[in-house]
């Protein structure tokens, strides 16, 4: 799995002139599901996403987690994160997962980032045409790839 987690003051996303989801502040998270993806991948990226520090405490590091600036999250599915753009100039969308497969570890990951204590989790539609504001704070935006980890 694939994920941008953008620390923020505020976002929310809107399909057709309606906000699925809103949040303060908390992180942000663009979600790509990759066609291996299953269980393993969902559940190290949502503890890992649980329990990064990067709100900053009274020393100004970043040294806090969302549990302790009770923090929200609004994740958002985004299939366009597992383009392959090794050749030529258009993407292929190949390496993504069947959207069946992607719609149901979305909807696992969400779960499981509520069972690791987050207590607001927001979404947007998935495979909706999303319009997603925010206001990123820092600007502090991490990469996230579940692949990277399970090799090392």
């Amino acid at each position: 799995m694939k994920a941008v987690i953008q620390r923020v003051s505020r976002a929310k996303v809107t399909v057709d002139s309606e906000i699925t989801g809103e949040i303060q502040k908390g992180f942000l998270v663009l979600l790509g599901v990759m066609a291996e993806d299953g269980e393993a991948e969902m559940k190290l990226l949502a503890k890992k996403i649980a329990e990064i520090r990067i709100f900053e405490d009274e020393n100004e590091k970043m040294n806090l987690s969302l549990s302790q600036v009770d923090g929200s999250v609004l994740v958002v599915s985004q299939f366009t994160l597992c383009a392959d753009i090794s050749k030529g100039r258009r993407p292929s969308f190949i390496p993504s997962a069947p959207p069946e497969r992607a719609k149901d570890l979305y909807e696992k990951f969400c779960k499981e980032l509520r069972f690791l204590g987050v207590s607001n989790v927001q979404t947007g539609i998935f495979g909706a045409d999303m319009a997603v504001e925010l206001v990123n704070d820092g600007p502090v935006t991490i990469i996230m790839n579940t692949d990277e980890w399970l090799k090392k």
